[in-house]
């Protein structure tokens, strides 16, 4: 019986990334994958920002100072999200899961501090925050990964 043999490319052998047998298809080029890398930071980046900037504004008009704060608060957070992707990469899934449980909920914690709540409340929430996205991702990262920590799927 004729067996047909494994390629380049396919889903019984490796790709051109190494990836895993069975691994889905990359159905998209290196450069829209680095357009993407850079691209998600900077939209979160607004989202955030215009995000701070409503809430600072209290239902008020628009000024300067406020459209000022929008854009620094955007751009903080597009670099600490991009420095954090670095930095994760390199770490164990602990770390990774730490690091962007960490992130996630500072970012958070800030935009309820904006509010003017408790500053106690604030805390209980980016802890709560953290927590569960602690928790989720070292989850995921723990059923997607061997025991060495290269992903599996």
């Amino acid at each position: 019986m004729a067996h047909a043999v494994p390629t380049t490319g396919t889903s019984t052998g490796r790709g051109a990334r190494g990836r895993a047998p069975n691994a889905l298809p990359d159905v998209f080029s290196e450069r829209t994958h680095l357009m993407a890398k850079w691209a998600l930071p900077v939209l979160a980046g607004l989202v955030y920002g215009y995000w701070a900037a409503s809430i600072s504004r209290r239902g008020g008009p628009i000024t300067g100072w406020n459209l000022l704060f929008g854009f620094m608060t955007a751009l903080a957070f597009a670099v600490l999200y991009a420095v954090v992707r670095a930095v994760a990469q390199r770490l164990p899934r602990e770390g990774h899961a730490v690091l962007w449980g960490a992130f996630a909920g500072s970012a958070v914690g800030f935009l309820y501090s904006r509010s003017g709540v408790a500053m106690f409340t604030c805390v209980l929430v980016s802890l709560l925050v953290a927590a569960a996205v602690t928790g989720a991702l070292f989850y995921r990262y723990y059923t997607c990964e061997d025991a060495e920590g290269h992903r599996i799927a």
